[in-house]
């Protein structure tokens, strides 16, 4: 058994999200978003690179000590899989593992709005699970393709930078690229899915132009393509999609993305005080009509609006769950303030002065 393994085991056990091991420090969990030391020495650099390389496949290590950092995921069978990333800081090497749980939890044990099961069971179009790094955005996706999985008969493809959460075929034929592995690249693994005859394509990150430009294309020719961005909010990922391209190309990409877009779902974590654990706030935009003509008219600052008023097609705003879970006693009127876009309203319900 690796050595390191004891560290994932204390992770798991403590019901972590990430273990930080770092050259000069002590290693340190993610527990319910904060950091909290390990009881044990610091790191010496040749000391964490032996434990480090023990479960680091041979050609990951080569690509490390290229570049400087490196992306892999790991298993522990009987315990969870990991994403991974090394990479060289000034004391020497340092290593971040975010644990994948091997059960996929479905949208009702996270609580995530049903909304985002009728998602799953779209024909074709753009599906969008935005939020900062560390929101859960990975997790929600899986729940989301797990529901098409067990209640559809397609064809799903997943290109992922690296697999994280495993399906097994289903009601679906489920087939899972890894970036690096099974293919050179996102841009390489679309062009070829348009052959392979997928009615689903989970793009793990829409990182570029060219990958932004394959999955609308994708979304255009008839398949339901799911995907995430580090957006904060609905509408600036579209914004930011639109931005990508050059000005001369906006227009285009405007009428593109209003014909195949179907629904930007933008989710930040707080940390829960009823129990333990942390819990998502969604923010929902489907793309109704008003919606696509505001987007192919440029006039995306007007979004907002129709957010507030779209509750009866399925949409929410961000505040509103922020009020929700406030009033429901599931987060802390504190933390709620933090997070909201409109803290003039979250400071009426919390008797607190914005920041």
């Amino acid at each position: 058994m690796a050595q390191i393994n004891a560290f994932f085991e204390m992770l798991h056990q403590y019901g972590g999200s990430d273990l930080h091991l770092t050259s000069g420090s002590q290693p340190l969990l993610r527990l319910r978003g904060q950091l909290q030391k390990v009881k044990f020495k610091p790191f010496e650099h040749d000391e964490l690179k032996a434990l480090l390389y023990e479960i680091t496949p041979e050609a990951k290590v080569k690509e490390f000590e290229e570049t400087g950092d490196v992306d892999f995921a790991h298993e522990v069978p009987g315990l969870a899989r990991y994403r991974v990333n090394f990479f060289m800081q000034h004391r020497g090497i340092a290593a971040v593992f975010r644990e994948i749980p091997q059960e996929i939890m479905t949208v009702e044990q996270l609580g995530l709005p049903e909304r985002l099961r009728d998602l799953a069971m779209l024909n074709k179009g753009l599906v969008l699970v935005t939020g900062p790094t560390g929101s859960g955005k990975s997790t929600t996706l899986a729940a989301i393709i797990d529901h098409a999985n067990k209640n559809r008969r397609d064809h799903i493809l997943t290109v992922e930078d690296p697999i994280e959460f495993v399906h097994q075929s289903q009601g679906c034929l489920v087939n899972q690229r890894e970036v690096g592995r099974h293919t050179q690249s996102f841009k390489a693994a679309l062009r070829g899915a348009l052959r392979e005859d997928p009615d689903i394509i989970l793009v793990g990150e829409m990182r570029d132009l060219e990958t932004i430009t394959l999955a609308l294309e994708a979304a255009e020719t008839g398949h339901l393509v799911f995907s995430t961005l580090h957006t904060q909010s609905a509408v600036k990922t579209i914004d930011r999609i639109i931005e990508v391209f050059p000005e001369e190309g906006q227009a285009q990409v405007r009428t593109s993305l209003a014909e195949s877009l179907r629904a930007v779902v933008s989710q930040t974590l707080f940390k829960r005080i009823d129990n333990k654990g942390r819990v998502a706030a969604q923010e929902i935009l489907m793309a109704i009509p008003s919606v696509r003509n505001l987007i192919r008219e440029g006039k995306t600052h007007q979004l907002p609006s129709v957010l507030q008023t779209g509750r009866d097609q399925g949409m929410q705003t961000l505040d509103d769950e922020i009020v929700r879970l406030i009033k429901e006693g599931i987060i802390s009127p504190e933390d709620g303030l933090a997070q909201a876009q409109n803290k003039e309203k979250i400071s009426a319900l919390t008797k607190e002065e914005p920041r």
